[in-house]
């Protein structure tokens, strides 16, 4: 009896664990796994994030980490819903569930001013895209220390290398900024970060780590 019981026991757990949708898919519906949502919720509260980052954007992140393939276990999240004015971009040890930073980043200048509410694939469109990314390798360019991304969501963000949208340093992306203008000046389409401490934060995501970049947009 006792083995019958946890047989049944470890089937319905392991039922929960798997993906009804491929990814694409889950571009178009709700959380479509059971079993990350604990992990999501345990993360969340035991890296202290209530009243940091929206809950229903971590979770949308969370689901998207749950099932990518990745090297590290680092999630990074971008909130191009709240303005440049705010400290929208996060990075959190999932292993152990921490906030690692909490800082600006700037949209592109085809984005919007204060707000991003115009997103874009499009090489040339000078506009941030959204959706998942999954680091990649560092360089020395125009901007200084740089990481490279690649888009994973086809048609959406999957022109990212194409475009050279890249984690940068920038001058214009601290905080003196804000107290000049009411917010950040702004990049061609990368998420340029503080030139303090954009260094430490891509030699903690490089090397396949995921990024996911949520924002709303604007109807014209």
């Amino acid at each position: 009896m006792t083995i019958k019981y946890n047989m049944l026991l470890i089937s319905l757990i392991a039922s929960t664990m798997m993906p009804v949708t491929s990814h694409a898919e889950s571009n178009n519906s709700q959380y479509q796994y059971t079993g990350y949502k604990a992990w999501a919720y345990y993360t969340y509260a035991k890296a202290n994030l209530n009243n940091i980052v929206n809950k229903e954007v971590f979770m949308r992140a969370f689901e998207e980490y749950s099932y990518l393939d990745k090297e590290k276990e680092v999630l990074t999240i971008i909130d191009y819903s709240k303005p440049s004015s705010s400290k929208r971009f996060y990075v959190i040890d999932v292993k152990n569930p921490k906030l690692l930073y909490n800082t600006y980043v700037s949209h592109g200048i085809g984005s919007g001013k204060l707000y991003a509410t115009e997103f874009s694939n499009n090489i040339n469109s000078l506009q941030t895209s959204l959706g998942s990314f999954i680091t990649a390798e560092t360089y020395y360019g125009a901007n200084g220390y740089s990481l490279k991304i690649d888009g994973l969501d086809k048609g959406i963000n999957d022109n990212a290398r194409k475009r050279y949208i890249v984690v940068h340093g920038a001058p214009y992306s601290k905080h003196q900024a804000i107290e000049a203008t009411g917010m950040l000046g702004r990049s061609e389409g990368c998420p340029a970060l503080p030139s303090n401490l954009s260094k430490e934060i891509i030699n903690t995501i490089k090397g396949g780590s995921i990024i996911y970049s949520y924002g709303i947009k604007f109807s014209s």
